[in-house]
């Protein structure tokens, strides 16, 4: 509870603050004004400045029973420390600007107005010289301004803060104001005003003076207000100067088409490997999706009137529209403003319409001058041949009129060789579905179906869902590692030297593959568990003697516990897929059979359901099958169908 002694010793204080304070009267035909005038007479600055309203002002009806504003005005207590500190770091973050300003003194502006005699004084810039009263006094009896308060020009020039005040009287002559004239020209788009100075008693211009002049002159349109506040501080007598320019029309845009796939096959972007550019990557092929978004129409746009400083209005034309050019396999949006692409395939742009190819056609070799790798989410037709070194992808057919080197080859559908298949011991060739050549040779081939050489096998890593057929005059497997589902057949198995055969049906080698993959995994394991386990139990050992790990170690155990939780949730999940990979396999129906229609030469390798038999002697026209757990041989079957044309 405040106490009588309190409320005194606050009043006490409140009147030795008064009396410390320099207090003025002031008077305004506004508040603002006021206050401005108080600025200048007390020597701070209007935020710093507290008062007491006398007499509150009036603008009065029509100018009639107008009063003035009277105050009391004083310097506000001095602001906090803290409110110092923000002052000080505002003037650190002018350094910069103020070493990059060009300096300039200060100067002092004196204009003539209806109301009386206006000082500003701008404040130097960068290293210039403050503006003097001495320089004020000049100026104001230039001007032949004799009756004014040298007191409050000293005032106005120390404040130096840009503002108009009035600091005294002339005898006003509305004969002697300045002259105005103004000339409209080239067709109306540009208007010049000239000035003739004032006379004795005559007043300076304003800015509304002069645009009030300029609108009644009829140049009502683009006036240059920036030009006539600077004429309005600095004017130029006698001279002709721009101050109001019309604008021109701008037609609309026409509309455009904005593709999104490269339209200059020119310009190529290739593709660097460690750190060199790789040609075989040339992308030239543009793949696109159904459904993909191939273009979008940026649609016209009105045109944007002019007007000439007279307020003519000068029209302008609007852009023209056009329509998306679309060609095959390409259809529009509803309201026609995007295309789109209606099956897979590559995206061109011919004669001004967007197709959708589902073949690419190279017209010869796969090779550096035909653009390198062919990637493409449709059918591929090679008419040359794939040499080595390239690839080709395609998530329909690839058919090749030539040979396929050393290369990489992958269909999603078949893969058509008519000649043949020389990987030379590093090339790959895969299909969803079939493989067609005439021969295959030091290569490695997967089919999702069926693999089918005319000519012969030799010395090739041969996988197929289904059946492996040689079928021809010289159809023979000779080397390498062969595996089919159903069946493998030839007119001649092995050869005279006796070279490894290896022939295996009766399960599907791909999901063979992959247990071999995932027992790799799960032994990996399995040797990072021992592992965790060796090192869990050291740090549980050594946690029993000292009843408690330090914080670093206590820490590693939470880890290594953690580790061994995930490691053996994966081999668990290893497991259980190899588990249901080997359920598949032994509920295939499947027994599969090798069979050879001339010949089977020493060094055949047949494996039949895991069941090997190693030939030892020449067999003609046989088929070698399963029975009782045993491969055996029996009197050749033929093909089932003909094999020698593409189904």
């Amino acid at each position: 509870m405040v106490d009588i002694d309190q409320v005194r010793g606050y009043m006490r204080q409140q009147a030795l603050e008064d009396r410390e304070r320099h207090s003025i009267p002031v008077t305004g035909k506004t508040l603002d004004e006021a206050l401005k005038q108080a600025s200048i007479e007390l020597g701070v600055p209007v935020r710093r400045i507290e008062y007491e309203i006398l007499k509150k002002g009036s603008s009065g009806f029509f100018g009639v029973g107008k009063q003035n504003w009277s105050l009391i005005a004083y310097e506000a207590a001095p602001e906090k420390a803290e409110d110092e500190e923000i002052e000080e770091d505002e003037f650190s973050a002018f350094q910069h600007e103020k070493d990059i300003i060009q300096d300039a003194d200060g100067e002092v502006i004196v204009k003539l107005t209806s109301d009386g005699v206006l000082v500003k004084i701008l404040p130097p810039i960068g290293n210039g010289k403050k503006a003097s009263e001495k320089q004020a006094i000049t100026a104001l009896k230039a001007r032949d301004v004799t009756h004014f308060d040298e007191r409050l020009v000293a005032g106005v020039v120390k404040q130096a803060d840009g503002q108009y005040v009035r600091v005294g009287d002339f005898d006003y002559n509305p004969v002697n104001d300045s002259i105005m004239t103004v000339d409209i020209m080239d067709a109306e788009m540009k208007a010049f005003m000239k000035v003739k100075p004032p006379g004795k008693g005559g007043t300076d211009l304003t800015v509304d003076t002069m645009i009030g002049f300029l609108k009644n002159n009829n140049v009502i349109h683009g006036i240059k207000e920036d030009i006539l506040t600077g004429f309005e501080e600095h004017p130029q007598y006698d001279q002709s100067v721009l101050v109001a320019e019309g604008s021109k029309p701008v037609n609309g845009a026409n509309a455009r088409v904005m593709y999104n796939f490269q339209v200059d096959r020119t310009d190529l972007k290739l593709k660097e490997k460690n750190g060199r550019v790789d040609f075989r990557e040339m992308n030239l092929v543009q793949n696109v999706v159904e459904g993909q978004a191939l273009a979008k129409k940026i649609p016209a746009e009105e045109g944007t009137p002019g007007r000439t400083v007279t307020g003519r209005l000068l029209p302008a034309k609007n852009g023209q529209d056009m329509e998306i050019g679309i060609g095959k396999n390409v259809r529009l949006s509803d309201d026609g403003m995007t295309a789109f692409a209606s099956i897979n395939g590559q995206v061109l742009l011919t004669a001004g319409k967007i197709n959708v190819e589902p073949i690419y056609v190279v017209e010869g070799d796969v090779n550096l001058k035909s653009g390198g790798n062919v990637i493409f989410l449709g059918a591929v037709v090679v008419k040359g041949s794939v040499e080595d070194g390239f690839k080709v992808k395609a998530a329909g057919n690839i058919e090749v009129m030539g040979n396929v080197g050393k290369s990489e080859i992958d269909a999603e559908g078949d893969v058509i060789v008519h000649q043949g298949i020389n990987g030379k011991s590093g090339g790959t060739v895969k299909a969803g579905k079939g493989v067609w050549a005439k021969f295959i040779e030091n290569s490695h081939v997967e089919a999702g179906e069926i693999v089918v050489a005319s000519d012969g096998i030799i010395n090739s890593q041969v996988d197929a869902d289904k059946k492996i057929i040689c079928q021809g005059k010289r159809a023979t497997i000779v080397g390498g590692h062969l595996r089919a589902a159903e069946e493998i057949h030839a007119k001649t198995l092995g050869s005279v030297s006796g070279s490894e055969t290896i022939l295996e049906v009766g399960y599907d080698p791909k999901s063979v593959a992959r247990i071999t993959e995932l027992n790799e995994k799960i032994v990996a394991f399995q040797a990072e568990l021992d592992e965790l386990a060796l090192n869990i139990a050291t740090l549980e050992n050594l946690k029993k003697v000292k009843k408690s790990l330090p914080e670093e170690k206590e820490k590693y155990y939470v880890e290594l516990l953690e580790k061994r939780k995930t490691a053996e949730a994966k081999k668990e999940d290893l497991e259980k897929d190899k588990d249901e990979i080997e359920s598949y396999l032994a509920s295939l129906k499947t027994v599969g059979k090798v069979s050879a229609s001339d010949k089977v030469h020493p060094g055949v390798v047949v494996i039949i359901k895991e069941v090997p038999l190693r030939v030892r002697n020449d067999f003609r026209a046989t088929t070698f099958i399963l029975e009782k757990d045993k491969v055996k041989t029996k009197k050749y079957e033929k093909l089932e169908e003909d094999f020698s044309q593409r189904q």
